[in-house]
């Protein structure tokens, strides 16, 4: 039996790679068990570990180092101590795979340690282009190089690795397996949200989820306080969630919390992935500048206000607006999701790129078949072209 190894760090990441541990855990050649680490273990993150043990998912370690400053330095010496305790546990739990997601700090720290210790690292969403002055780009391609097995979501994410030097052989594209293309809640389930939540759904509905980004740490709580003074002048109903625990994070939940007072706004730490994706479901529109506005939202045909630089460069649909951090902008977006009827309509067509049938059990597929040898752990830079499989 194969034991694969998922090393996760935020509920981001981790509810998008959910469905996939569970065709993992339930197939009767693999083993599955996870690293949980990062934001997952923080109070002030509403401490998203007790989700995955509900979900019941075998943690073999859990490692507490997310540090209690948001600073660059912080952050290096997370990725340090990462590395070192990672690979302690790695070195116990002698997997046969190391799985990996995305351009999280936890991932590039797993990746190192992993190929170190000679374990097979396999990366999901490798090859994603972000070019809006963040950190994020930088890791997820680090993680490409330590990487031995690839999983793209798209085409032209297989082409970049590909161009990277990686083995076309090794490079197969699956698509995101976040993207909720089976789920569509019923209008039980969204009645009863809609009441958990005390949300009319006669009335828009905004969903904000903004995060730092690195190169402008200086100016996230500025750019936080843009956003909410939008929200606050429109008055309308709005979920906010918190960010990511990366450098600026803890200046924007300071400018967050400020704004309780207002009753029509409600903040949270985190939410469960599926009641998630039912209140994407239900928005209006979403606001700030995830990921999720062009990964998973094309599936519910919701509008998206984009803001700032981070998600410059990234695959898209027809789902969104680009704003910069400043309100009027922000204000006018808004509006233009709510009531601008040919964009409404445009969003109703639109469709995200990282969509692929099968996803979750191609990736188990080819964790189960590909041979593991010294020949898989021994890398060299690729120079003749090739498409990658599908």
């Amino acid at each position: 039996m194969r034991k694969i190894v998922y090393v996760t760090g935020s509920r981001a990441e981790y509810g998008v790679i959910r469905s996939t541990l569970e065709e993992i855990q339930k197939h009767k050649d693999l083993k599955l068990s996870l690293i949980v680490t990062g934001m997952h273990l923080s109070q002030v993150f509403g401490k998203t570990v007790k989700e995955i043990e509900k979900d019941g998912f075998k943690i073999d370690a859990k490692i507490n180092i997310l540090p209690r400053e948001d600073t660059g330095i912080a952050m290096a010496k997370y990725l340090g101590e990462g590395i070192i305790r990672i690979a302690e546990a790695l070195e116990k739990i002698k997997p046969d795979i190391v799985l990996v997601a995305g351009d999280r700090t936890e991932a590039l720290a797993a990746a190192i340690a992993a190929t170190y210790l000679n374990i097979p690292v396999a990366h999901i969403s490798g090859g994603d282009i972000t070019e809006g002055g963040t950190i994020d780009d930088i890791i997820r391609h680090c993680i490409t190089k330590f990487a031995h097995i690839h999983f793209p979501a798209t085409k032209k994410s297989a082409e970049i690795i590909i161009r990277m030097g990686e083995d076309p052989s090794r490079v197969f594209i699956v698509g995101n397996p976040g993207v909720p293309i089976k789920y569509k809640p019923s209008k039980k389930e969204l009645q009863q949200t809609a009441r958990r939540f005390k949300l009319d759904l006669a009335k828009p509905i905004l969903l904000v989820i903004q995060h730092p980004v690195t190169t402008e740490a200086h100016l996230a709580d500025k750019q936080m306080r843009e956003t909410m003074e939008a929200i606050r002048e429109l008055g309308m109903q709005t979920i906010v969630v918190y960010p990511n625990a990366d450098a600026g994070a803890q200046g924007m939940i300071k400018i967050i919390n400020e704004y309780k007072k207002f009753s029509f706004i409600q903040i949270y730490k985190s939410i469960p992935r599926k009641t998630f994706l039912q209140l994407m479901a239900m928005s209006s529109v979403l606001i700030g500048n995830s990921s999720c506005a062009l990964i998973e939202a094309p599936s519910f045909n919701l509008p998206a206000v984009n803001i700032g630089k981070r998600q410059e460069g990234r695959e898209r649909g027809n789902n969104i607006i680009d704003a910069k951090p400043k309100k009027e902008e922000i204000i006018s977006a808004i509006r233009k999701a709510l009531y601008d009827k040919k964009f409404r309509e445009q969003v109703k067509k639109s469709k995200s790129p990282y969509v692929r049938k099968g996803a979750e059990k191609n990736i188990v597929k080819i964790l189960r078949k590909i041979k593991i040898s010294p020949g898989l752990l021994q890398k060299s830079f690729f120079k003749k072209e090739g498409r990658g499989h599908e």
